[in-house]
């Protein structure tokens, strides 16, 4: 990988930036949801292993007290949204392919927008059109990382492919427990290959080789 291109530095910042205080922000709102999970209407405060994500965005926990964290986890979700967003833009200018390219930049501004609406009553079918969305274009940069001599990249967005098809499966089917478990690896899977595809990438990387003659 060489340089960054002019602005290509700003955007990796503001990935990260993106990351890490949405990241924060949703810590911060799990250690105020009162209680009660889909399992267990019983558990005290936010169980990791029990408890989805998408419980910090209600008004009242499942063991029904008012939901202090939800501002909090509705704002991280918003960021979360850009940076999200700003990864696919970001690759559609590393990958000039021009029907992958606008793939993706399509992708990335769509998530700005609507990926916000997960946290809204319209969770279940914007968690299917965000999902589909996503793969579509993890699976179109995959195909380019796979073309390239990214070694490392390439074993983790297979990896991360296989974690987020097995979720989609567990969702699928109802398996909420598995699932409680699998949403937070999928979520983990998905920042650690955001993070090193916007810092170990360049547009080098996804530059035609000429075969010599």
């Amino acid at each position: 990988m060489t340089g960054p291109c002019p602005g290509d530095r700003l955007m990796q910042h503001a990935i990260l930036a993106c990351v890490l205080v949405s990241a924060a922000l949703f810590l911060i709102a799990a250690s105020l949801y009162p209680g009660g999970s889909l399992l267990d209407p019983g558990t005290v405060g936010f169980v990791w292993t029990k408890n989805f994500i998408s419980n910090l965005f209600q008004e009242k926990a499942i063991n029904g007290a008012v939901n202090p964290g939800r501002v909090w986890a509705l704002i991280a979700m918003a960021v979360h949204s850009l940076g999200d967003g700003l990864f696919f833009i970001r690759m559609s200018r590393l990958i000039t392919e021009k029907h992958t390219s606008w793939v993706l930049r399509l992708v990335g501004y769509i998530n700005i927008v609507f990926n916000f609406m997960i946290a809204t009553p319209l969770h279940d079918a914007m968690v299917t059109i965000s999902s589909t969305l996503g793969l579509l274009g993890l699976f179109c940069i995959t195909v380019f990382v796979l073309r390239s001599r990214l070694h490392v990249l390439k074993v983790c967005c297979v990896a991360a492919m296989l974690v987020f098809y097995f979720t989609l499966f567990l969702y699928g089917f109802g398996n909420w427990g598995l699932l409680a478990i699998m949403q937070k690896v999928a979520w983990l899977c998905a920042t650690l290959l955001i993070l090193g595809l916007t810092y170990f990438t360049g547009q080098d990387d996804f530059a035609r080789r000429v075969m010599p003659s």
